[in-house]
């Protein structure tokens, strides 16, 4: 396991983006070792947590070596309606599976209970083809009259237009079904207890 403290506000001051720091260092380690496997979690801790950045993260992650672990794993995001002020700079998409939100470049997205759904589905499922009549007998379990695969089609296409230019993260494979793709702008975030 490997730990990086890093100050979100002076990476950026320099011009340096999380997302693609964390990918940046998952190419170097694959670049030295190919066949290395690689598992990247960010945690985002509260703006007067205490404690140097290392130990910030540690206890964020919940690092049983962590002397005092104090920080609360997961930290509400700033919405409008709290009073908080959000940056609307090109971002990307934070999923946030335990508060079941989406952010596009700094926006709540407006998600269906649904597309939510499906979207978490195929995260948890990453690793893999995910096809039509699967996601309806996980997704659709509980309604009254089982829809058609192409109910399916249409809740895929509603939430590709909802992640703007980052639809190409939920992709169709033909004759399949449908697949998330990690892409440097995305992350995925939930809290340590919260594994997927």
């Amino acid at each position: 396991m490997v730990y990086v403290g890093v100050d979100e506000q002076a990476a950026a001051d320099r011009g340096i983006n999380l997302v693609q720091l964390v990918q940046d260092v998952r190419n170097h380690i694959h670049q030295l070792v190919p066949e290395s496997d690689s598992y990247a979690a960010v945690a985002l801790a509260p703006i007067n947590a205490e404690g140097t950045d290392l130990e910030v993260v540690r206890s964020a992650l919940g690092d049983p070596t962590c002397a005092d672990p104090v920080i609360e794993p997961m930290v509400p995001l700033p919405t409008p309606a709290s009073g908080s002020t959000i940056d609307h700079q090109r971002v990307g998409v934070l999923i946030d599976l335990s508060r079941r939100e989406v952010f596009l470049d700094g926006d709540l997205l407006n998600l269906t209970h649904r597309e939510f759904e499906l979207l978490n589905y195929l995260v948890e499922n990453g690793t893999r083809t995910v096809g039509r009549l699967e996601l309806l007998d996980n997704l659709w379990d509980d309604a009254e009259e089982v829809p058609s695969e192409r109910t399916i089609d249409v809740h895929v296409r509603r939430l590709r237009s909802k992640l703007g230019r980052l639809a190409n993260t939920v992709r169709t494979v033909r004759g399949q079904g449908y697949r998330f793709y990690d892409h440097p702008e995305v992350v995925v975030w939930a809290a340590p207890e919260y594994s997927i």
